[in-house]
C-alpha cells in the first residue's frame, strides 16, 4: 500500500514519504494515524457545538489533545495501540453526539445534521477495514482536490495544533489545564473538519494555532515549575559514573520524578538523555543524588548511544527510533510513545506507574564499570534565572559589553545541513550572548563559550516548550529598553524537525516576531505561494550560510 506523509523536516526527497517513513513509520501505521486525526476532527465538531451551548465532557477534553499527540512524529509506531485509540474515539464520538443533542434539547434547539465523508466509527474492530478507511481520507485526496497551497495551509494549522496538543497533554498529566483551551482545540478542529479553502482565512487560522500553543506552553511552564520548582543555573555532568544505570529520554518530567522516587536507595544511577537534559536543573528533581547527569546527545543518535549504554532505557514521549535487537529487551516505553515488541509501562488506575520492569532490567545489565573523566556543561537558564540577573544584562547591553543576542535552537535531526548551527554558534563574536533550547543545543552545547562580565555567553533555556521562557525573557528585555521585541538586538536562528517546532514557529509569528531564519530546510507542506506570504508579512527567511546570516544579523 502507499502512504503520504510530509509533516517532518526529514521527509523523503524534501517532498513526502510515499513508501515508508524516514522516521521508521510503516504505511499501515501512517494510514491509521490519518484515520485517528480524521476521527478527532469529527468528535470535535460535536464537542465544539455542545460547548457553545454550555455542555462539556472531561473525558473528551482529555482525549482530543492526547490523540493528536500520538500522531506527532516519533511517538506511536505501534499499529495495535493506534487501533485502540481509534476504537476509543468511536466510543467518544457517540458520547459527543449525545452531549450535543442533549444540550440542544435543553436549550430548546434542533441539532444540526452533520454529515461526514466516512463512517469511520463502523470499522474500529477490524484493522484491515480501518486501513481501508484511512486510505479514503489520505492527505493526497485534499492536495488533488484543493491544490498544494490550500492543503498545505490546512496541514500547517493541524501540525501547529498537534504541537500545542503535546504541551497541553503534558500539563494535564501534572494537573494543570484550561477549559477554554480545550474549547479552542475543538473549535479549530471542527473548522478543519469542514476542509476550509480560503487561503487568507487559513493563514489567519495557522496564527491562531500559534496563540493556542502559547497558552499551552504557559500551562506547561506552570505545571513543571509548580511541581518541581524553577530551574536553577546548574553545571550538569555529561560523563558516566560507575554503577548500574537507567537512561531516561523524551520530554516528560512526571515520569522521571516517579522513576527517581522508585529508584531511591537502590544504588541505580539515573541519567537524562536528549530533551531531558534540562531536568537536571529543577530543584525537586536534582535533589535526588542518584540523578547523576546526562548521557549522550540528541534523539537521532540514540541507536548508537543506547547500544553502548550498559543499562535500561525509558522513553517517556516522542523521539524514539527503531530499537536495535542489541537493546530491545532493555528499552521500555510509557505514555503515548510506543514501538511494536517493546515493553510498555501503562498507567495504573490511580495515575501512577510501576517502573519495576525498568529497574529489574537495570539490575540485570552490566552498568558502567568505572567513572569517566568528569566533564560538566551549564544548563538551567530559564526565565526565572535570567530575569534574576536582568538588571546586570541590561547594564551590560547599555555599556556596550553585550552587543547582540542570538537564539540558536530548536529540533536536531539526522539530515545533512545541521552542522550550520554548530558553525554559526562558533562564529558568534565574543561580545554576543547565545540563548539556546530544545535538542538543537547538542550541536554546540559542549563547546566552551566563556562569559561576559560574569554572565555566561551560552544560556541553555531548556526544552522545546521552554520557548515560552525565551519569549518571556525577550519581552522583559523589550520592556527594560522600552522597545518592541523586533527592535531588540536579538536574532532568532531556528532549526525544526517535527510538529512541536511548527507550533513554536506559529507562536512566534502570532506574536509578530520578524526576521527569523529557519532551517535546515523549509517545510514541504509550505508551498511557494504560502512561503511568499510569510516572507512578505514576517520576513521569514531560510538559512543561508553562517557567515552570510551572521553578517546580516549584526548589520
Amino acid at each position: 500500500m502507499n502512504m503520504f506523509c510530509y509533516q517532518c523536516e526529514q521527509t523523503a526527497k524534501g517532498s513526502g514519504c510515499t513508501a515508508h517513513g524516514v522516521c521508521g513509520k510503516d504505511p499501515e501505521t501512517a494510514t491509521m494515524q490519518d484515520l485517528l486525526v480524521y476521527a478527532v476532527k469529527d468528535i470535535a465538531r460535536y464537542a465544539h457545538r455542545a460547548r457553545q451551548l454550555g455542555a462539556a465532557d472531561a473525558e473528551i477534553d482529555a482525549f482530543v489533545p492526547a490523540a493528536l499527540f500520538a500522531t506527532v512524529t516519533n511517538v506511536d509506531f505501534d499499529p495495535q495501540r493506534i487501533q485502540q485509540l481509534v476504537a476509543a474515539a468511536g466510543n467518544l464520538r457517540d458520547k459527543a453526539v449525545n452531549l450535543y443533542e442533549n444540550a440542544c434539547r435543553d436549550a430548546g434547539q434542533e441539532p444540526e445534521t452533520l454529515t461526514t465523508k466516512l463512517a469511520w466509527w463502523e470499522s474500529t474492530d477490524d484493522l484491515s477495514a480501518m486501513i481501508d478507511a484511512g486510505e479514503q481520507i489520505a492527505i493526497t485526496k485534499r492536495i488533488n482536490a484543493y491544490g498544494d497551497d490550500v492543503a498545505g495551509l490546512q496541514e500547517l494549522t493541524l501540525y501547529g495544533l498537534k504541537g500545542a496538543a503535546a504541551y497541553a497533554d503534558h500539563a494535564r498529566l501534572l494537573g494543570v489545564a484550561d477549559d477554554n483551551l480545550f474549547g479552542d482545540f475543538h473549535a479549530m478542529l471542527s473548522d478543519l473538519a469542514d476542509e476550509p479553502t480560503d487561503a487568507e482565512a487559513l493563514t489567519a487560522k495557522a496564527l491562531t494555532a500559534g496563540a493556542i500553543n502559547l497558552r499551552a506552553m504557559e500551562l506547561l511552564d506552570k505545571a513543571n515549575t509548580d511541581a518541581y520548582g524553577h530551574p536553577e543555573p546548574t553545571q550538569a555532568r555529561v560523563t558516566p559514573v560507575a554503577g548500574k544505570c537507567i537512561c531516561v529520554s523524551g520530554h516528560d518530567l512526571k515520569d522521571l520524578a516517579e522513576l527517581l522516587e522508585q529508584t531511591a536507595g537502590t544504588g541505580i544511577n539515573v541519567y537524562t538523555h536528549g530533551e531531558m537534559l534540562p531536568c537536571l536543573a529543577y530543584p525537586e528533581l536534582k535533589k535526588y543524588d542518584h540523578l547523576v547527569g546526562n548521557y549522550g546527545g540528541a534523539w537521532q543518535n540514540q541507536r548508537q548511544e543506547f547500544d553502548e549504554f550498559p543499562g535500561a532505557i525509558l522513553m517517556t514521549t516522542n523521539c524514539i527510533q527503531k530499537p536495535k535487537d542489541s537493546y530491545k529487551d532493555r528499552i521500555f516505553t510509557t505514555g503515548l510513545v510506543a514501538w511494536p515488541g517493546v515493553t510498555h509501562i501503562d498507567e495504573n488506575a490511580d495515575g501512577t506507574k510501576d517502573f519495576s520492569p525498568v529497574i529489574e532490567a537495570a539490575r540485570a545489565a552490566a552498568g558502567f564499570a568505572e567513572d569517566a573523566e568528569e566533564k560538566r556543561i551549564p544548563c538551567g537558564f530559564a526565565r526565572n534565572a535570567v530575569m534574576g540577573v536582568a538588571e546586570e544584562v541590561v547594564e551590560a547591553v547599555k555599556g556596550g559589553d553585550i552587543r547582540h543576542f542570538f537564539l540558536i535552537g530548536g529540533c536536531d535531526g539526522a539530515k545533512t545541513g545541521r552542522n550550520y548551527y554548530t558553525e554559526f554558534a562558533q562564529a558568534v563574536p565574543d561580545d554576543c550572548v547565545i540563548l539556546t533550547l530544545a535538542c538543537g543545543k547538542y550541536r554546540f552545547n559542549k563547546l566552551e563559550f566563556g562569559e561576559i562580565g560574569g554572565i555566561p555567553r551560552l544560556l541553555d533555556v531548556g526544552q522545546c516548550n521552554d520557548a515560552y521562557s525565551a519569549v518571556k525573557i525577550a519581552q522583559a528585555l523589550a520592556d527594560a529598553f522600552d522597545c518592541d521585541i523586533n527592535e531588540l538586538p536579538l536574532s532568532l536562528i531556528l532549526s525544526w524537525y517535527e510538529q512541536k517546532a511548527v507550533a513554536i514557529l506559529l507562536t512566534l509569528l502570532h506574536l509578530g516576531v520578524k526576521d527569523m531564519r529557519l532551517g535546515p530546510s523549509l517545510p514541504a507542506f509550505v508551498a511557494p505561494n504560502v512561503l511568499n506570504v510569510l516572507v512578505e508579512q514576517f520576513d521569514l527567511k531560510p538559512v543561508a550560510s553562517p557567515s552570510e546570516d551572521l553578517q546580516a544579523a549584526l548589520a
